[in-house]
């Protein structure tokens, strides 16, 4: 049924079992919205971190495992945050906050819920937040082969800095990319009148 100018499907299951290409269909109808966004919890951390081992370190090894993803989720100056397709997490993103810089460390959507524009609303979200704290700049860092991240990035108004062959794990280049949210503070150097006699 169509709400607004976005279709919403429902499915009711009424005690019918959907097979996976009748499950993807229902997804694909859904309304990007009707996924809320909320804080990850400690008991996320696995999930999570399975999720960065095949959507996004996929070919490197796994770094980001359940204990990493936990310290990151607990950890004050970060914010995980995570989509929930009930009682799933259909995407999650982590980022990092310094005084002046932030960091998008991970962003991850499952297959199954791509192109629907999850991605785009837990970087939006993460960017307010951004703008809330103070932050001057947003970092992140993809790999170079990985075009529709770029062009997401780009289209949110992230322009590349530099490529880093190498970067990954010996093998492939990475893209660092920077978002500039304001100018940063300088510290102004204090001005002293020149001594008599002195140069």
């Amino acid at each position: 049924m169509p709400r607004g100018d976005v279709a919403c499907w429902s499915v009711d299951l009424a005690g019918f079992q959907l097979d996976q290409s009748a499950r993807l269909m229902a997804i694909s109808r859904m309304d990007c919205r009707d996924i809320p966004l909320g804080f990850a919890h400690p008991s996320d951390a696995h999930a999570l971190a399975l999720m960065s081992r095949d959507l996004i370190e996929t070919g490197l090894g796994w770094m980001y495992r359940t204990e990493r993803i936990a310290k990151l989720i607990g950890d004050p100056a970060a914010v995980a945050l995570v989509a929930r397709d009930s009682p799933r997490a259909a995407g999650f993103a982590v980022m990092t906050f310094g005084d002046e810089r932030a960091h998008l460390v991970l962003l991850a959507v499952r297959s199954t819920h791509q192109r629907r524009g999850i991605a785009r609303r837990m970087i939006e979200w993460l960017l307010r937040t951004a703008v809330v704290a103070g932050i001057a700049s947003i970092h992140v860092e993809l790999r170079a082969d990985n075009r529709p991240a770029y062009a997401l990035y780009r289209a949110l108004g992230f322009g590349e800095t530099l490529r880093v062959p190498g970067y990954y794990r010996g093998r492939e280049t990475a893209v660092r990319m920077i978002l500039l949210l304001r100018a940063p503070q300088v510290a102004a150097q204090t001005w002293r009148p020149p001594m008599p006699g002195k140069r």
